[in-house]
């Protein structure tokens, strides 16, 4: 993937992750980095371009002491500050980029829920892949865990996915989820073992159509395959929680894209079990 990595920079710890990740990525991948930092808050008081200045000034400080490190590394970067609604103008920078980086201040199970921007609006509404780092360290992980469902962002999915195994050097986890048909309680105590039994063998079937010809493509790639029974993103987090990264598809939903995220891409990047990438 070719073009420039941006990242979304904000004066918290966890903003320093992101564009260490970047740093990575763009090193092996030989791509930019442009660092983009949103002043928002401004409603036209009187007296507030005097704050506003100032905030542009302490953000642009901030912007480039990154951009230091980054260059340092031998990364091309640049930097942008913008104002208003850090949503609206990250998603709007997505146009233009070939991947968004972004972190979260959720830090793990038992830390509660993230606060800052942790990439969900974000992720609905981008164009481009986005990576949602969390607020630990995600060294310890091995593998690339990729969700697959048969559909044709799966496919972008795990084209994404297979490649960041590659680079990193990591095993691709590709697993598929079956969930057995939802009955009123006391319906079906016990489900019929024919039944289960074909629900297990379409899954596995589904996931080796798709991973066809991957091989080709990534002939040093090892690839594990799993097929599991549960709800998608609790099977997915668990698997992800000792990996290097996650990497699920999302459909685009047009003027409500912003707002709006699948539920499996929306329960793993409200408590990242690792780096998440939400991909079209």
């Amino acid at each position: 993937m070719a073009g420039t990595i941006i990242v979304g920079v904000t004066g918290a710890r966890v903003s320093t992750r992101a564009v260490d990740w970047a740093i990575a990525r763009a090193t092996t991948r030989r791509q930019a980095i442009e660092l983009v930092s949103v002043v928002g808050g401004a409603i036209g008081a009187i007296g507030e371009a005097e704050v506003l200045g100032a905030a542009q000034t302490a953000t642009q400080q901030l912007l480039d002491g990154e951009a230091k490190r980054v260059a340092d590394a031998g990364v091309p970067v640049s930097t942008r500050v913008e104002s208003g609604n850090p949503v609206t103008k990250l998603i709007e920078a997505s146009k233009d980029a070939a991947m968004l980086v972004l972190g979260s201040d959720y830090r793990g199970p038992g830390t509660g829920p993230s606060r800052g921007v942790h990439g969900i609006r974000i992720a609905a509404g981008a164009t481009c892949p986005v990576v949602v780092i969390p607020d630990r360290d995600l060294g310890e992980g091995m593998g690339v865990v990729v969700g697959i469902d048969g559909s044709e962002v799966s496919e972008h999915a795990i084209e994404f996915a297979a490649a960041e195994a590659d680079r990193l050097g990591e095993p691709l986890i590709a697993v598929s989820v079956w969930t057995p048909v939802h009955t009123p309680r006391n319906a079906m105590e016990v489900y019929p073992d024919l039944y289960l039994a074909n629900m297990q063998a379409t899954t596995e079937e589904v996931l080796a159509l798709s991973l066809g010809g991957l091989s080709a493509r990534y002939p040093d790639l090892r690839v594990v395959r799993r097929v599991e029974r549960g709800h998608p993103s609790h099977v997915l987090a668990g698997i992800a929680a000792d990996a290097r990264m996650v990497v699920v598809g999302t459909h685009g939903r047009g003027t409500l894209a912003r707002f709006l995220l699948g539920s499996i891409s929306q329960e793993l990047l409200s408590h990242l079990p690792t780096a998440t990438a939400v991909v079209r």
